[in-house]
């Protein structure tokens, strides 16, 4: 017994500095991941992230593209606004503001923001206001999907709506399919709101011979998609500040819309190819 109890106590002797070396290793392991998590926090939570992304194609002139600016400044001042993100769960959202044009041209002119007051949505509106406005050539909304999809995986914050709200005046002419990016997106959660600009051009909006209300019907089938998708449609200039804060006001609250300005008809039968431009009878 004596010797047998002299072995158990010799084997334990030896194990002592085995178990201290791996309770050490423990806390090393421990005290890392603490100061991992310590360093990457949890993102906030608002009701929505939000990318406004704005068409500043050379087809828009630069009394045009301010009008159009101005009318982003203007809903963001609007107490509407501040009223609309205060209604919300968390009562805050994130905004960003990005500029396209060609497949080469997608710029942030505002990064994520979060807006959860009149007085956040006001410094927005005027750091937006005194950002230069500008034109560029082309006009490629599959390379402004594909930049706003981007944003949202750099975004800081989480939410459970993500939309990109994106304008134009003319359909996708460069870079890839716009239909096959806005399918990705939609599949990914993303809804993606129109805001198609129908200028007058000498007397017509320059699709008059792609049919009535051509570039209305072709953000219908060809760019707008994912849960409660819709879009608001723009024929003449004084419509801008009403139609960019209805807009928001929609989005922000998540009402389940799909408004039309008079001028809008519903596509009915007609079917798009959305790799061309023109409508193709199918």
């Amino acid at each position: 017994m004596a010797l047998s109890l002299g072995k158990d106590v010799h084997s334990n002797s030896r194990a002592r500095p085995a178990r201290s070396r791996i309770a050490a290793m423990a806390f090393l392991i421990g005290a890392f991941c603490s100061v991992s998590l310590a360093a990457e926090p949890a993102r906030p939570l608002v009701d929505l992230e939000l990318v406004l992304a704005v068409d500043v194609s050379s087809s828009m002139s630069l009394s045009e593209q301010r009008v159009q600016r101005d009318g982003y400044v203007s809903a963001f001042r609007h107490p509407d606004l501040a009223g609309a993100i205060g209604s919300g769960a968390r009562g805050m959202i994130a905004v960003s503001y990005l500029e396209w044009a060609g497949p080469n041209y997608q710029r942030v002119v505002l990064p994520w923001t979060i807006v959860g007051s009149y007085d956040d949505a006001k410094r927005f509106a005027d750091a937006l206001a005194v950002e230069p406005v500008t034109a560029q050539a082309g006009t490629s909304i599959s390379g402004a999907l594909l930049s706003a999809g981007d944003l949202f995986a750099k975004s800081r914050t989480a939410a459970a709506r993500r939309i990109i709200d994106v304008s134009g005046d003319g359909p996708n002419n460069a870079g890839l399919p716009v239909a096959p990016i806005r399918d990705r997106l939609t599949g990914s959660g993303i809804t993606i709101n129109g805001l198609p600009v129908s200028l007058p051009r000498g007397g017509s909006n320059g699709f008059q011979s792609f049919g009535e209300h051509y570039l209305n019907l072709y953000y219908e089938r060809c760019v707008i998609g994912g849960p409660d998708s819709f879009l608001i449609g723009i024929d003449d200039l004084g419509q801008f500040e009403v139609a960019i804060r209805r807009k928001l006001l929609l989005e922000i609250a998540g009402m389940p819309a799909r408004p039309r300005l008079a001028s809008y008809s519903p596509a009915g039968g007609r079917m798009f190819d959305c790799s061309m431009i023109g409508t193709t009878a199918r």
